[in-house]
Formats: C-alpha cells, sequence, structure tokens
C-alpha cells in the first residue's frame, strides 16, 4: 500500500511553501494523519517508517518532470505495506488535478507493485471545493474509478481544532478558514496551542515559523494580540512569552514597558513624585507626563 499527498498552494513562493510542508509533515507524519485522517493512523505501523529518496515523476502530456519531496515506507499493522508521501506545491489554480491524481497513482502502483492510498491537501487561499476522484468510463462501459482522500484546508473551521495537543493543526491554524477579523484570535489560540504541547525549541520553532509564513499581524494587531494575552493570567502569559517565536523579544519588551506603565500608574494614584517613579519603571520622564495626562 502506498499513500500519496499532495499540496496544492496559490502563486506564492512556491518553493518555499514546498520546504515548509515538506519539514512540517517528515517531522510530525504520525501527527499528521492523526489529526485529519484517523482510520489511516489507526492502520500504519509507525514503528517501521522509513524515509525515501525523491520519486520522480514525468507528465508524458505536458512534458514536465516533478520530484516528489516526501517518500517514506512504512507498513500497515499486521500486513506488509509501502506508504508514499507525496509534498507538491502548486503555483496556479489547475484545471483535471483529478487525473494528475491518477498519474501519479499509476506511477507509483507500476514502480512500487504495491497498493497505493493518494492523499490531495489543497492549501487554497480561499475556499475551494476540488473532486475527489478520476473516472474513465464509455456509454456501455465502466472501466475504473480513482477515488482519493483529499483535505481542503480553507474549508476547515479553526475553532475546531483550537483544543486539541497536535502540533500540526496548530501549525495549519494559519491555512484554515478565518477572517481578517479572527487573526488576532487565531494567533492567540495558535500561541495557546504551542504552550500546551511543550514541544522542544526546535520543533516549537519549526512549528511557529511554519504557521507566521501565512497568517502575519501588522502592528495594531500585534498591539491587540498583546493586550489580550495578558488578559489570559500571568502564569499562561508568562508561558506564551517564553516561546521561541519570532515576535518573543518584542512581546517581552513591549509587555514589560506595558506592565511597567501600570505600575507608574498607580504610583501616579499613589501620589508618588514623577522622580521616584522614573527611578523605580526607569520609563522616561515624557512618558510618566503623559500617563499622568491620561488620570
Amino acid at each position: 500500500m502506498a499513500l500519496e499527498l499532495l499540496v496544492r498552494e496559490e502563486p506564492h513562493q512556491y518553493i518555499h511553501h514546498d520546504q515548509l510542508f515538506k519539514q512540517l509533515i517528515h517531522t510530525f507524519f504520525a501527527e499528521f494523519l492523526e489529526c485529519f485522517f484517523s482510520e489511516v493512523h489507526d492502520a500504519v505501523d509507525f514503528s517501521s517508517l522509513i524515509p525515501l529518496s525523491g520519486e520522480m515523476f514525468t507528465d508524458l502530456v505536458e512534458g514536465e518532470s516533478r520530484t516528489a519531496d516526501i517518500v517514506i515506507e512504512t507498513k500497515l499493522k499486521n500486513e506488509e505495506t509501502l506508504i508514499i508521501v507525496h509534498v507538491e506545491p502548486q503555483s496556479y489554480v489547475q484545471k483535471n488535478f483529478e487525473k494528475r491524481m491518477y498519474q501519479y497513482f499509476s506511477l507509483l502502483y507500476n514502480k512500487h507493485k504495491k497498493p497505493v492510498l493518494p492523499i490531495a491537501i489543497f492549501a487554497y487561499n480561499q475556499k475551494r471545493s476540488e473532486p475527489s476522484e478520476f473516472a474513465i468510463t464509455f456509454p456501455f462501459f465502466h472501466v475504473l474509478t480513482l477515488r482519493f482522500l483529499k483535505l481542503e484546508l480553507k474549508n476547515l473551521n479553526w475553532r475546531n481544532y483550537i483544543h486539541s495537543n497536535n502540533p500540526v493543526a496548530a501549525a495549519l491554524l494559519s491555512k484554515m478558514g478565518y477572517s481578517e477579523k479572527e487573526k488576532v484570535q487565531v494567533k492567540k489560540e495558535f500561541l495557546r496551542m504551542l504552550v500546551r504541547l511543550e514541544l522542544n525549541p526546535a520543533k516549537a520553532q519549526l512549528i511557529n515559523g511554519f504557521f507566521e509564513s501565512y497568517l502575519s499581524l501588522n502592528k495594531s494587531e500585534e498591539e491587540k494580540l498583546m493586550k489580550e494575552i495578558k488578559q489570559l493570567g500571568d502564569q499562561e502569559s508568562e508561558q506564551i512569552f517564553k516561546l521561541p517565536n519570532s515576535w518573543r523579544e518584542k512581546g517581552l519588551i513591549e509587555g514589560r514597558k506595558e506592565a511597567k506603565k501600570e505600575d507608574a500608574i498607580e504610583m501616579l494614584k499613589e501620589g508618588l513624585s514623577i522622580d521616584l517613579i522614573i527611578k523605580i519603571t526607569k520609563l522616561s520622564r515624557d512618558e510618566i507626563e503623559k500617563l499622568k495626562k491620561q488620570l
């Protein structure tokens, strides 16, 4: 048995996307299947995973050559099998994608002579509905139908995954269906997931790097995120600020500065002198004067 996994993308740094998905699925292969294809996960023997070299496919019609970036050999439980994971970012919306799935399926089967279970991941930036089968039929006879599993990320509700402890679910929140207004909340819930996962720094950096490649916040959104994180409580917010995120240093600095401003406000309410507040909080005189005016 072989499993073929293809990732399709919109036109945007497809090589970069290719590497991101390759690293994510290589590192968290079992977690990927567990999250989105539980029946496959339950049938696979993950103790026998063996990464193989990339599979080369040649499109007989268009004359293109494509490489399978992820090829993993394993077994089904109590049965010898071959699982092939093929990650292929697609730089444009392609008609008749199901035909290409059949071509890959045929090439894999002809080479390995073992059953193939194909899976396609659609990572478009907008909601679409792609077919999940390819058929060859005549009015008088049905030759064959190839059916494949598919994952259309943009059609998934991100809220359904925020309570899981799955690192792939956390990373792929960034590609699921959310509105512009929900971006800050998605990022906040992602960070909370990352805290719960308790990954080592390298894996945490991989998950965070994948997420931030697809969901980035502007300055005002980052400020809103900082405020919402502070409202989570001291223990959880402190854990979030300790995460190995690219924004961590900025968050720590801004978070500490906000805390100092709150302390300064309380001191002003108590009637302490500005000079003393400057000495304690290390804030500038101008900053404290602005806080005093706000009061």
